[in-house]
C-alpha cells in the first residue's frame, strides 16, 4: 500500500486532482443520504453502499472518454456517478419515480445511463461480464477505438461466466479492462474462505496482463487505469486490474451489526485509509488547496444531494400501465 508521503509526492495539477476529490466526495454524500432515506423508510427496497470504495470508480472512470462503456454491479451508485450520471435522476430511480433512469422500475441495482455509455448495474454477481465483453466485441467489429470496463467484486471470481468471457477477450484481442474491486468480503464471508490461489494468476492464465493497485489511492488507480485503457485503445487487447479496497459499511443498508463476520478493530484500521480524507490531507499538505476551498466543495456536494432528493420526492410515480412497458416476454 502507498504511504501518505508517497501520495503527497505524486499530487500534481491541483485543479485536475481537485476534480477527483470533488467526485469522490459527491459519491460519499450521495451514499450517506441513501442510508438516511432507507432508515427513515422513505426509500423502497435495499441498497448496497459504496462508502470506502470511491477511489476505484473515480480513478478508473477518470481514464475513460464519454463514449467508453462501463458495466456496474449491485454496489453500483459510485460507478454511475463517476461516469457522470445525474444526482437527480439517480435519486428518482431509487425512490421509484417515473423520472428515474429506469422509469422507477429498476431501483438501486439496475441503474443504466445509455447517454453516458453506462450499460447498467447488475444484481447478479458477475452478471455484467458478458455484457461488457459484448460491448468490447461490438466496438472492435465497428472499428471504433472505444474501450469497455467491467467492474466486479472478488466474489465474482467464483462465477464461470467471468472466465469464459476473459478467454474470448484474450483470443479476440478485445478492448476491455476487467476491474476487480477487492473489498475482502463476499457478502459476509472473507474471500480466503471462497477463493483459492492467486487472483492475478487467473487473468495471466489467459494471457491477460494483471496489475494490483491500492484501491484507496485514487491517483494510483487512475495511473493503472490509464495504462490499461490506453493498451486496449491501441488494439493490444484486455487487461485485468485488482483494486484492493474496503467497504466501510455493511453488505447492504440493513447490515448494521457486522461483528459476527469482521471486527471493530479491522474496520477502524481500514478507516485510517479513507480515500476521500487521504486525498484531502495530501492536497492540504502540499498547499494546493486551502481548508475553506475544501469546505466549499463539501457544501456544494451537500447542496447537490439535497436538491437531488427534493427533485425525486417531488416527481410523480409511474402510471399503472408502466408495469407492462419494456416487457417483451
Amino acid at each position: 500500500m502507498c504511504s501518505f508521503a508517497d501520495i503527497v509526492g505524486r499530487v500534481s495539477g491541483a485543479a485536475d486532482v481537485l476534480d477527483l476529490y470533488r467526485k469522490m466526495l459527491l459519491i460519499r454524500r450521495f451514499e450517506e443520504k441513501v442510508d438516511e432515506l432507507y432508515r427513515a423508510a422513505r426509500m423502497p427496497g435495499l441498497a448496497h453502499l459504496y462508502i470506502g470504495e470511491e477511489a476505484v470508480a473515480v480513478g478508473v472512470c477518470s481514464a475513460l472518454r464519454d463514449d467508453d462503456f462501463i458495466t456496474s454491479t449491485h454496489r453500483g451508485h459510485g460507478h454511475c456517478l463517476a461516469k457522470g450520471a445525474s444526482v437527480e435522476l439517480m435519486f428518482a430511480e431509487l425512490l421509484g419515480r417515473e423520472a428515474g433512469y429506469n422509469r422507477g422500475k429498476g431501483g438501486s441495482m439496475h441503474i443504466a445511463d445509455q447517454e453516458r455509455s453506462n450499460l447498467g448495474a447488475n444484481a447478479i454477481v458477475g452478471g455484467s461480464a458478458g455484457i461488457a465483453t459484448g460491448a468490447a466485441l461490438s466496438a472492435k467489429r465497428r472499428g471504433t477505438d472505444q474501450v469497455a470496463v467491467c467492474f466486479f467484486g472478488e466474489g465474482a471470481l467464483g462465477q464461470g461466466l467471468l472466465y469464459e468471457v476473459m478467454n474470448m477477450a484474450s483470443l479476440w484481442t478485445l478492448p476491455i479492462v476487467y476491474v476487480c474491486e477487492h473489498n475482502r468480503y463476499n457478502e459476509y464471508t472473507h474471500f480466503r474462505e471462497t477463493t483459492a490461489g492467486s487472483v492475478t494468476a487467473r487473468a495471466e492464465a489467459f494471457g491477460i496482463p494483471a496489475t494490483e493497485v491500492d484501491g484507496q489511492d485514487v491517483l494510483a488507480v487512475r495511473e493503472a487505469a490509464r495504462g490499461a485503457v490506453d493498451r486496449s485503445r491501441r488494439g493490444e487487447g484486455p487487461s485485468f486490474l485488482v483494486c484492493h479496497t474496503y467497504r466501510f459499511r455493511g453488505h447492504h443498508v440493513g447490515d448494521v451489526d457486522r461483528a459476527y463476520y469482521r471486527s471493530k478493530d479491522e474496520e477502524a484500521a481500514a478507516r485510517e485509509r479513507d480515500p476521500v480524507e487521504v486525498l484531502a490531507a495530501a492536497l492540504l499538505a502540499r498547499g494546493d488547496v486551502r481548508p475553506d476551498e475544501l469546505e466549499l466543495i463539501a457544501e456544494q456536494a451537500a447542496t447537490d444531494v439535497a436538491s437531488g432528493v427534493a427533485y425525486a420526492e417531488g416527481a410523480p410515480f409511474p402510471a399503472p400501465e408502466e408495469v407492462t412497458r419494456h416487457v417483451y416476454a
